[in-house]
């Protein structure tokens, strides 16, 4: 193994001291899968016969199973319903062994739940046939903001570092996010932020992890090759005043920009032959995140977390990476 690789080993092996709070959109993956049957005579679609179902952590949620998945303690903020959803979700973080203290339950909320219909038989590869998402109607409720701010002061000055997860569902207000940015400042901690729609409105974090297509949508140009890349980069790093950028860029692999210095292009890790691209984003920042807080240099972090991005999109679902994957995929091996 490398002395590249035995240092990104070495950091991994010291995530476990630290201790990580996820705030963000806690959202429910479910899976239905079927195996075909026949063509329906009601309309021109597939019938498929009802095999099983799962669910899984998402959004915020998975960020927050990563965290933990890689051996840091993590304490996960948000905000869940009272519906049967909220109750399989709570579940799932306490089977897990997450502690559910920070998270709000707000009784007339739907808690966000993402149904994927996906096709194929038990020896095949299953394909998704069409998605239905269940969403809140209205952002969290003031009585849920002000709860939300109580969780994030109590729990914040104990974390090294902060994780912003943001879908779109308003768990992480402006007045949240200032809290947030004030007590980490204080505290001396680390915050990333990977938002879908929003990134513009979280200045001065340390890190942001947008994809090539947010990059685009934040800057207004055409983002298909390292140079444009690189131009939208340093514009969104200075309107973002962050220290740091992580561009994922799906087969092309990674760009890092940083503010203080250059920009980096790093190759997809192992195949390019994708399996399922769900929860990547949450495996990288929680990667990155946890590699950065270890003491990594951005540019190691960014290795470390383009590895676990590599090995996360060749899983079903969204899925998590451990310690032995990691190190196994670095050469290692064992612990």
């Amino acid at each position: 193994m490398s002395d590249v690789n035995a240092r990104l080993g070495n950091i991994l092996g010291r995530v476990g001291a630290h201790t990580v709070l996820v705030l963000g959109d806690l959202i429910l993956d479910e899976y239905l899968f079927g195996k075909p049957a026949r063509i329906s005579r009601e309309a021109p679609v597939l019938i498929l016969r009802f095999a099983e179902r799962e669910v899984m952590l998402g959004g915020a949620a998975n960020a927050a199973h990563n965290v933990h998945a890689l051996g840091a303690h993590v304490l996960p903020v948000g905000v869940v319903g009272t519906d049967p959803s909220s109750d399989e979700l709570l579940g799932l973080f306490r089977a897990t062994g997450i502690a559910t203290d920070g998270i709000v339950r707000e009784p007339t909320r739907v808690t966000p739940m993402k149904t994927r219909i996906m096709a194929g038989g038990y020896q095949a590869t299953r394909q998704q046939v069409v998605r239905l998402d269940r969403e809140p109607a209205d952002e969290p409720q003031p009585l849920t903001e002000m709860a939300l701010l109580a969780r994030v002061e109590e729990l914040a000055p104990r974390c090294d570092a902060i994780v912003l997860s943001d879908y779109g569902y308003g768990t992480v207000s402006p007045r949240l996010f200032e809290r947030v940015r004030a007590l980490a400042q204080r505290g001396h901690a680390i915050v990333t932020v990977d938002s879908r729609y929003d990134t513009s409105r979280f200045t001065g974090v340390t890190a942001a992890t947008p994809n090539e297509a947010e990059l685009a949508q934040l800057t207004g140009l055409t983002v298909d090759d390292e140079r444009s890349v690189e131009k939208a980069g340093r514009q969104v790093l200075e309107r973002l005043q962050a220290k740091i950028l992580l561009v994922t860029r799906g087969s092309r692999g990674m760009a890092l920009l940083e503010r203080d210095g250059a920009t980096t292009f790093i190759p997809i890790h192992g195949t390019d032959e994708i399996a399922d691209v769900t929860g990547a984003g949450d495996t990288v920042i929680s990667t990155f995140t946890l590699a950065l807080m270890a003491g990594a240099t951005a540019a190691e972090a960014a290795s470390l977390a383009n590895v676990a991005g590599g090995l996360v999109v060749m899983k079903r679902g969204t899925a998590a990476v451990s310690p032995a994957e990691l190190r196994q995929a670095l050469g290692r091996g064992g612990s």
